[in-house]
């Protein structure tokens, strides 16, 4: 904790009207906000020209200075959307296509084929930068497949991600040769998004050294993992940390939906154990009208209130502006 700096900040959520509307005035305002480093979505011209910062060190060292006088440092780059549309599957290849240049759209080969050549840019122009981490999406070829009905056939899992690790590998020895760590993001969605699908995806590239996880706890709290005894199993001298050997119980690392330890058989039902089914089921009879909201930011929650007349014990959601203080339970 002695040598951890910060706070750094995501630029690719503010970026868009003023005063996000460049690098430096998005940089001013984070620094006047307190936060001392940026990471940088790379597929946005307004925050860097990747191509460009891949073949040229000036550039780089030009943005870099440029960078430490509006009052922030670059902590690392982002390919969140390239590295997502390196595997995805044909169920969403018109709704990625909006990631992609319209030249590309409706072209599932040639996106994936640029999207390749994004990501190895951003390793050589983190190398520019001198950093010695990007962070990224692996993309989803399994995902529709993990609570699916039919139950799917026995194999998909392991073919599905089989082909993941083939597209990756030669990414990831192209980092490697950069001297730079890629990590990927646990996050629902995508097919790493718990313990359990980050090793067996390991597993898949041979344990890869570059291949590292980014760690950020509000996706663990809506999958129902425990975030802190994560970071306890996955430690590692430095933030973006690498899996290890295991031997410890796996509840707490897989999604308590899907029932991932069985990944390779065939779909389970809902996990509950008895006492968390009747608890489960007591909460949903008493609250008849409940029904959930967005809380900002995308989150969830339930906030309750008695309604008046008789029946005191029905109870009912009341909508209501977003406000912190609302976040129960999150």
């Amino acid at each position: 904790m002695r040598t951890m700096k910060g706070p750094a900040i995501f630029l690719a959520q503010f970026m868009g009207d003023a005063p996000f509307d460049t690098m430096e005035n998005a940089c001013r305002w984070m620094a006047d906000a307190g936060y001392k480093g940026v990471q940088v979505p790379s597929d946005n011209p307004a925050c860097i020209d990747l191509k460009l910062a891949a073949e040229s060190r000036d550039y780089c060292e030009t943005l870099k200075g440029q960078c430490r006088e509006w009052g922030v440092e670059i902590t690392e780059l982002s390919t969140h959307i390239q590295g997502q549309l390196v595997a995805v599957h044909p169920a969403y290849d018109t709704a990625f296509d909006a990631f992609a240049p319209a030249q590309l759209h409706g072209q599932p080969q040639a996106r994936q084929e640029w999207a390749v050549q994004q990501v190895m840019y951003a390793a050589k122009a983190s190398q520019n930068l001198g950093l010695d981490r990007s962070v990224s999406f692996p993309g989803a070829l399994v995902w529709p497949f993990m609570y699916p009905w039919p139950q799917r056939p026995a194999g998909l899992v392991e073919e599905g991600f089989k082909e993941l690790a083939k597209r990756w590998r030669p990414i990831l020895d192209f980092y490697d040769e950069c001297g730079v760590d890629i990590c990927f993001e646990i996050h629902p969605g995508e097919d790493l998004h718990d313990g359990v699908t980050f090793e067996r995806f390991l597993d898949e590239v041979d344990g890869h050294a570059r291949c590292n996880i980014l760690y950020d706890p509000s996706h663990f709290i809506l999958q129902q993992l425990d975030y802190l005894a994560f970071i306890d199993h996955y430690h590692d001298p430095h933030p973006h940390v690498s899996c290890e050997g295991c031997g410890v119980p796996s509840e707490w690392k897989k999604w308590r939906l899907w029932r991932l330890s069985r990944l390779g058989g065939t779909a389970r039902s809902l996990p509950f154990t008895r006492r968390r089914s009747d608890r489960f089921r007591g909460h949903f009879q008493q609250a008849r009208w409940l029904r959930l909201r967005r809380l900002g930011c995308g989150r969830m929650g339930m906030r309750f209130e008695t309604s008046g007349g008789r029946r005191t014990r029905r109870r009912k959601v009341r909508i209501g502006s977003h406000h912190p203080s609302h976040r129960q339970g999150l």
